[in-house]
C-alpha cells in the first residue's frame, strides 16, 4: 500500500490549506486513517484521525475548531482542512493508514498503530 500526500505549501498566518492523501491498493481494502506532523527537532505528533467509515473522528487539542479531517471512503482518500493557520503549525504533515475489518469503527492516535505512511507534505506558516 502506498500513500500519496499533497496540498502543502507556504501560507501566511490566518490562511487555510487542504491536504489530501490517497491510499493505493484494492478499492475493497478498509483503512483507519490519520494525519500526524513533525516539526524540525521535534517528535512526530498526532493531529487527527478518522475511522474507516468516516463516522468517528478524533483531534489533538491544539487543532480542535481549526482543522477538519474527512474522507472519501470509496477512494480511501483522507483530507485535512486547516483554517486559521498559525506559525506553530509549521511542520511536515504525514498521512497514515491502518488496515481494519469492517466491524472496526475505531480511531487511532499513536504512530505505532499504523502500518502505512505517506512521504509527507510540508506546511509552512509565516507570521
Amino acid at each position: 500500500v502506498q500513500l500519496q500526500a499533497s496540498g502543502g505549501g507556504v501560507v501566511q498566518a490566518g490562511d487555510s490549506l487542504r491536504l489530501s492523501c490517497s491510499a493505493s491498493g484494492r478499492p475493497s481494502d478498509l483503512y483507519a486513517m490519520a494525519w500526524f506532523r513533525q516539526a524540525p527537532g521535534k517528535e512526530r505528533e498526532f493531529v487527527a484521525a478518522v475511522s474507516w467509515g468516516g463516522g468517528r473522528t478524533r483531534y489533538e487539542d491544539f487543532v480542535k475548531g481549526r482543522f477538519t479531517i474527512s474522507r472519501d471512503g470509496a477512494r480511501n482518500t483522507v483530507y485535512l482542512g486547516m483554517n486559521s493557520l498559525k506559525p506553530e503549525d509549521t511542520a511536515n504533515y504525514y498521512c497514515a493508514a491502518q488496515p481494519v475489518v469492517a466491524s472496526n469503527r475505531e480511531t487511532y492516535s499513536r504512530p505505532h498503530e499504523y502500518d502505512y505512511w505517506g512521504q509527507g507534505t510540508q506546511v509552512t506558516v509565516s507570521s
